[in-house]
């Protein structure tokens, strides 16, 4: 999201003055009628404003304000992640792992022992000193906390068990969650309104707390005062889970989307207004989805498809979606912050510089330009306009090209015949804008392409979007691809999805036609990884 759309979209922004607004790096809108706001600039300075319900804004006094007041004792601290409860209160994560709280405080929800108000960030160290925290997520009046180690605590209101600590009693300091949960590795947490959630690296989800609308997922409506396994997405590997009122949406490795949990506003998506109590798959027709979203305060969800289009389902501005409704929108913020009463983000913003402000824009709106071009490249027939001085500033393989001894060199017109007009033009787009938009099935010519140029860092995007294009047909081949061309990461990603769906990618025709000496590596490897235990 850009600093013009920030204002468009999120109402509370359009009081900045331009040179603040140009300043924003990081936000958060939030509060009950999302009219409260936390922001962090360029040079690391955070900032709150609004009308400071529970002294929510950190600022050390309960009083409102239109004008940004600066949270001192965050500044310069680097804040990676933030959240807010329904008091409200919030909780930020710092670059050094320090976690700080503040605002609504009635049930202990701010984890410093006590239940008095918060006027301003206080580091929270009990059980927590020594642990590096990563990520944090708040209920309504409960907060979750996830440390590097892939430990789960969690503090405050318990009426429900959804601090996961075996009771109702309410929780006033950070506490681990070890039931269930000993031992195993959580890589991401979610928080609905008073119930919790926790993503394991092997791809199964633990849920804990208020259950009336079957939103643990677990078959029934009782509540749990510990994590239980959601069972039914059993030998199925989650990958992002996103948390509402009292649903849940979560996106499996293979793009497959699935939802449960309340469903009286069509926010599960599945074209009807009964609560599900189990996870139930939503819109298969739309393929494959590479993001969902969804916010504690809101019966409101919203996914991105790899196709590129962004769909929205719930209660949009009073309506009652039931399915995915395709929008013009260009990510899901987009949904929360104009299609959502009250409007609050369902995740930290991050804001990317307007345009025409930086020799970055302007050197990428100058690609293909044949009016500045000084040399072409005709690629299956079709003409790609660029510039000799940014192609030999930005690659090692023009810096030899356009010497005096190569002969392409003094030549205005330079034809490539092994790399198709999609990978090559898409080779020549990244060289000035760092970005690479291709299908997955295109990005692996692409991936060819970098290694064959000696570029690392293209490789490296090449695998991102590869990851987001596998599946059971094609892992192999992808696998087969990243040892080809050296592309380690890749090929540990690709590795682990194929044991994830063993029995599934040894039956595809992918699998058939590995060469001999990858698929010999693959079954050494797959049995160090005990895949043929008996």
């Amino acid at each position: 999201m850009n600093m013009v759309n920030m204002a468009e979209r999120w109402p509370i922004f359009s009081l900045l003055q331009k040179d603040m607004l140009h300043r924003i790096k990081l936000a958060i809108v939030y509060g009950s009628n999302g009219n409260e706001a936390i922001f962090v600039t360029k040079d690391d300075d955070v900032y709150a404003m609004g009308t400071n319900c529970s002294s929510c804004l950190g600022v050390g006094d309960a009083q409102s304000t239109t004008h940004p007041k600066k949270i001192e004792s965050l500044c310069k601290k680097t804040i990676v992640d933030i959240a807010y409860g329904s008091g409200p209160h919030v909780v930020v994560v710092t670059e050094s792992g320090e976690l700080y709280s503040w605002g609504h405080n009635g049930y202990g929800q701010l984890g410093n022992g006590s239940t008095n108000v918060g006027l301003c960030p206080i580091v929270i160290t009990t059980n927590l000193t020594g642990r590096q925290l990563t990520q944090v997520a708040c209920g309504a009046h409960h907060t979750m906390a996830l440390t590097s180690d892939g430990e789960v605590f969690s503090w405050g209101y318990n009426n429900c068990g959804q601090v996961g600590s075996g009771s109702t009693t309410n929780q006033p300091t950070p506490r681990k969650v070890t039931s269930s949960l000993g031992g195993r590795r959580s890589v991401h947490i979610g928080c609905g309104q008073t119930s919790s959630f926790s993503l394991m690296d092997s791809g199964d989800i633990y849920s804990w707390g208020y259950n009336g609308n079957g939103q643990l997922g677990i078959g029934n409506n009782v509540n749990q005062p510990n994590p239980c396994r959601v069972p039914t997405l059993n030998s199925i590997i989650v990958t992002q889970i996103a948390c509402g009122y009292a649903h849940v949406l979560a996106l499996t490795d293979e793009g497959t989307l699935y939802s449960w949990g309340a469903n009286s506003f069509g926010q599960l998506g599945i074209s009807n207004k009964v609560n599900a109590v189990s996870p139930v798959r939503v819109a298969p027709e739309l393929g494959r989805f590479m993001e969902v979203s969804a916010v504690h305060y809101l019966h409101v969800s919203a996914a991105h498809s790899q196709s590129g289009f962004v769909y929205m389902w719930g209660q949009c501005r009073g309506q009652a979606v039931t399915q995915p409704l395709v929008t013009e929108f260009v990510s899901t913020d987009d949904v929360f912050a104009t299609m959502t009463i009250p409007a609050v983000t369902c995740r930290p913003l991050k804001v990317v510089s307007p345009e025409g402000h930086s020799v970055a824009q302007s050197v990428a709106r100058s690609f293909n330009d044949q009016d500045s071009s000084d040399v072409r490249f005709i690629v299956e027939g079709e003409a790609i306009n660029v510039h000799k001085a940014v192609l030999k500033i930005r690659c090692e393989h023009f810096r030899s090209m356009f010497q005096q001894h190569w002969p392409e060199g003094e030549q205005a017109e330079i034809e490539i015949t092994q790399f198709s007009y999609p990978v090559y033009r898409a080779f020549l787009e990244y060289l000035y804008t760092d970005k690479v938009t291709l299908t997955p099935e295109d990005a692996i010519g692409l991936l060819d392409l970098a290694n064959s140029y000696c570029e690392p860092h293209l490789k490296q995007q090449c695998g991102h979007i590869i990851r987001r294009g596998i599946m059971i047909d094609n892992a192999a081949m992808l696998y087969a691809a990243a040892i080809k061309y050296e592309a380690t990461e890749l090929e540990n990603f690709c590795f682990v999805f194929c044991m994830n769906h063993l029995t599934a990618v040894t039956q595809t025709e992918a699998f058939s036609s590995l060469d001999k000496q990858t698929l010999v590596s693959f079954i050494r490897k797959a049995a160090i990884s005990g895949a043929f235990k008996y």
